[in-house]
């Protein structure tokens, strides 16, 4: 007999769902990237930017992509059947961009690795007495490396430049192996490889049940980090140099307002630290009830997730204060931004506090959470999009199951290499090209294109009304249809026109084949929109007008329309 389809899922209780939504928008981002934006970029003067494109993207995307699955049920692909059929293709660029965002298992698997480090004494990366050191070698931790160049900030830079700290070393040769170039694979690091496959089993097991697992999790793997970030932020606080990292971090600089890409920054930081535009939001919110409160839910998530960021910076910059204060270098030689933030800067710092092991355990327990939530949030993106694809043959018993082994599978085997010596190199051009903001940029216009103009802004503001008795605000409405496309278009555009070559530490220079793989990277997140919609139009009956009206709008009868009618189609 044959087994019948099961029904969708729904999450069991409202805080699972707010917990998941939480913990997969807190990241990375918040952590490593947007305290490094805020003093890059004019200190305190960098939040009125940041809030603007706040007001005017990140919040109108984060409700859109709510909105959008919950009121239509499905996932990020199948859910524009019943907005706007001829831009479907949306939904495989968010599946593109999802897959390369794989990618992030690498770090989470760098996290693991420190660690399991951090439990020895002396901690590995704070001396010189291993393997992996060469005779550029210098513990910079210990305070008579700069006592001989006490007060010639000169010299001292001279003698830092000509020396490697322990710290590097451990990351370039302890964790990474790290070969001359991407041309060059090397050998596989069978720890970092182990560590890679414990990534990938964490996050089958949490999602493998759907949200039935997922539920559960997200207690622990949303709360805990802030926890562990309550009590980096006491401690930073608490030591020598601290107030001068904070000043660093927040003091103003007026003048950056002027500098067009400060804004640019900004938006890209809001689009990625919001997690909008890669299809998440519209799985999670697909597992709401219809009659559920999103406007207020996306209103609260929103602002944690920016406060998050705010309170980490303090965390982050007392921890560098220190540093500074203790190596006796200006604040500028000790700021990293992206991993070389993570697993640089940070552990230095950690090595130089008393009980170093504590807050090092306490710092990548809190990375590997934060990074936990927002891999397997995107894994269940993944798996709503084929199952919503493909509902006969996946809605059935143990169908999940087996498809998330064989996926969790198959991109673990295609990242072997990044475990090797030139992954770093392979990861930076991924991370640079395939994750870059532009391309959640582009999605996060079509989608307000496909709404605001399509389906109809007012009809969905209705739609909500029905629903939650809750009309959004008339703010979203004016974004939906004219604010956040246009200034997404327009930072867009600008980011092909100031883009800047990518390079890697120590200014190695990509081969052209790899600039070349990293722009057709870029481009296959884009392409499915028209090459979906030109062929949509070629396959359908009729005159032209008709296939653009028949696919431009919703079908009419519809089951969405026919249990929440909301008028006729306008005319195009």
């Amino acid at each position: 007999m044959e087994n019948k389809l099961e029904k969708r899922e729904q999450w069991r209780k409202k805080r699972e769902y707010m917990l998941a939504a939480a913990g997969c928008m807190v990241g990375y981002g918040n952590v490593w990237r947007f305290p490094y934006l805020c003093y890059k970029n004019g200190g305190g003067v960098f939040l009125l930017p940041y809030c603007f494109f706040v007001i005017l993207c990140g919040l109108p995307v984060f409700l859109l992509e709510t909105v959008i699955g919950q009121y239509t049920q499905e996932g990020p692909i199948a859910c524009w059947t019943k907005l706007c059929p001829l831009l479907q293709g949306t939904g495989y660029s968010i599946l593109i961009i999802e897959l390369y965002a794989r990618l992030y298992n690498m770090i989470l698997a760098w996290s693991i690795l420190y660690l399991i480090y951090s439990f020895r004494d002396p901690l590995p990366w704070a001396t010189c007495d291993n393997s992996w050191n060469t005779d550029r070698c210098v513990d910079l931790s210990s305070a008579n490396v700069t006592a001989a160049y006490k007060g010639n900030l000169t010299a001292k830079t001279t003698y830092l430049n000509l020396t490697k700290s322990s710290v590097s070393e451990f990351w370039e040769r302890g964790v990474l192996s790290m070969s001359a170039g991407i041309e060059e694979v090397g050998s596989v690091k069978w720890e970092l490889l182990l560590c890679l496959l414990a990534t990938w089993v964490a996050c089958y097991f949490c999602i493998w049940k759907g949200v039935r697992s997922t539920g559960k999790v997200v207690y622990f793997t949303a709360v805990f980090p802030y926890v562990m970030l309550a009590i980096l932020l006491v401690r930073g606080l608490t030591l020598p140099g601290a107030w001068q990292g904070v000043v660093y971090y927040l003091y103003p600089d007026f003048s950056r307002l002027a500098d067009t890409q400060v804004w640019m920054e900004a938006c890209a930081q809001v689009l990625f630290s919001y997690g909008v535009g890669a299809g998440t939001f519209i799985a999670f919110g697909s597992y709401n009830k219809v009659k559920n409160n999103c406007c207020r839910d996306s209103l609260w998530l929103c602002v944690l997730n920016s406060c998050t960021s705010f309170v980490a910076g303090f965390a982050v910059f007392s921890a560098l204060g220190f540093m500074s204060y203790k190596k006796g270098v200006p604040m500028d030689m000790v700021v990293e931004s992206g991993p070389g933030l993570a697993f640089i800067a940070f552990p230095q710092a950690v090595a130089m506090m008393p009980f170093p092991q504590l807050w090092a355990v306490c710092f990548f327990l809190m990375l590997i959470l934060l990074g936990l939530d927002t891999v397997f949030a995107g894994l269940e993106a993944i798996t709503s999009c084929v199952t919503d694809l493909f509902p006969e043959q996946m809605r059935r018993p143990w169908r999940r199951e087996i498809f998330l082994i064989f996926f969790c599978s198959f991109v673990f085997i295609i990242q072997i290499t990044l475990a090797a010596g030139g992954g770093v190199y392979q990861f930076q051009l991924i991370d640079y090209y395939g994750c870059s903001g532009a391309c959640v940029m582009f999605v996060s216009i079509i989608q307000c294109v496909a709404v605001g103009w399509a389906f109809g802004a007012d009809r969905m503001c209705d739609a909500v009304e029905d629903k939650t008795g809750q009309r959004p605000w008339p703010l979203f409405r004016l974004c939906w249809r004219y604010f956040t496309p246009l200034i997404c278009t327009v930072c867009f555009i600008c980011s092909f026109l100031n883009n800047q070559t990518l390079t890697s530490s120590g200014g190695y220079v990509f081969p052209d084949w790899a600039y070349r793989l990293g722009w057709a990277m870029a481009l296959s997140s884009v392409v499915p929109v028209p090459i979906y919609a030109v062929i949509r139009l070629c396959l359908t009956e009729g005159t032209f007008r008709q296939r653009l009206l028949a696919l431009w709008y919703p079908a009419p009868d519809l089951q969405y329309h026919t249990t929440d009618p909301l008028g006729e189609q306008p005319e195009l």
